[in-house]
């Protein structure tokens, strides 16, 4: 069966943007690196992987207040303060890239790809929703490694990983090679662990290897806990103290890290939108200089 293509959009833009030079222009002067780069990841995945459909999953809140309410420091490196008024915060998100974002949604659903968000809540969120309720296979574009929490090999869920510029595809033997656990204890490793990507600070003391030991030892982040709070002879007391002092933040975590699974959206069936006409289509490729890219993708996409 073919595979439904679910894209982290924000991750696969920033990574093109900063992959591509700012040379590359629209005919009015407007950057489109970032525009480029997508498109052409979205051709060569369609020509690889001849999915079923593709839905540009979008981060309509990229730092959810929920999400910040509970650890504040939720991707608060992705902020840049204003110099004038140290208490008003911006996104960091580079000029030349915030003006490519509205052309980037408008060029996909321009050639079919239905764009897809939720207030308050990111693109991951989607991504967990469509992942948990329509049927494999199912593959996740993105170079956020939090998404190998939705790798499930039973359902067909895997996640096409592009951090390295190349695109490696995990299920659940390759999560396990490379961190010792399983998929679906990526979540309580991650919270132990830490991720300066996303501004959680992990428990104090508690590395990649020591997180994994602890998972494979003691199975789940609850039994962790509970090994700690009983000073378990397999944990140094260093660690357990660290662990135990650790509880508002743990807390807060287990509700951060994982993904939604269970928004109210419409099924992909429902939201498969309809192409432009072609010479819509060509018009703005013309605009924005990408002429035989979209020409490509018109070929690619078959559409009429």
């Amino acid at each position: 069966m073919k595979p439904l293509i679910l894209l982290d959009t924000a991750s696969l833009y920033y990574r093109a943007f900063h992959s591509l030079p700012e040379s590359l222009l629209a005919k009015d002067g407007t950057p489109i690196n970032a525009v480029r780069g997508l498109l052409d990841r979205i051709a060569r995945l369609h020509q690889d992987r001849s999915p079923r459909a593709i839905v540009a999953c979008w981060d309509t809140e990229w730092r959810p207040q929920w999400r910040v309410d509970l650890i504040p420091t939720y991707k608060s490196h992705r902020l840049a303060e204003i110099q004038e008024d140290p208490d008003d915060e911006v996104s960091a998100i580079p000029d030349l890239l915030a003006e490519q974002i509205p052309i980037i949604a408008e060029v996909l659903e321009a050639l079919g790809i239905p764009v897809i968000g939720d207030e308050n809540h990111e693109a991951d969120d989607i991504i967990g929703t469509y992942a948990n309720t329509e049927s494999g296979p199912i593959e996740i574009v993105t170079g956020d490694r939090d998404l190998f929490q939705l790798i499930d090999d039973t359902r067909g869920v895997s996640v096409l990983y592009t951090s390295t510029g190349e695109m490696n595809q995990y299920q659940e033997l390759q999560v396990l090679e490379k961190y010792g656990v399983r998929a679906s204890q990526y979540v309580d490793f991650s919270i132990l662990r830490g991720d300066a990507s996303d501004g959680l600070p992990g428990v104090k003391g508690v590395g990649e290897k020591t997180a994994a030991k602890l998972i494979q030892t003691f199975g789940t982040l609850r039994e962790v806990i509970n090994a700690a709070q009983s000073l378990h002879p397999e944990i140094k007391p260093r660690i357990a103290n660290s662990i135990t002092d650790s509880q508002d933040y743990l807390a807060a975590a287990a509700k951060v890290v994982p993904v939604v699974r269970n928004l109210a959206l419409d099924p992909v069936s429902k939201i498969r939108l309809e192409a432009a006409p072609q010479k819509v289509l060509h018009d703005l490729g013309e605009e924005l200089n990408i002429s035989a890219l979209m020409q490509r993708l018109i070929q690619i996409l078959e559409i009429r």
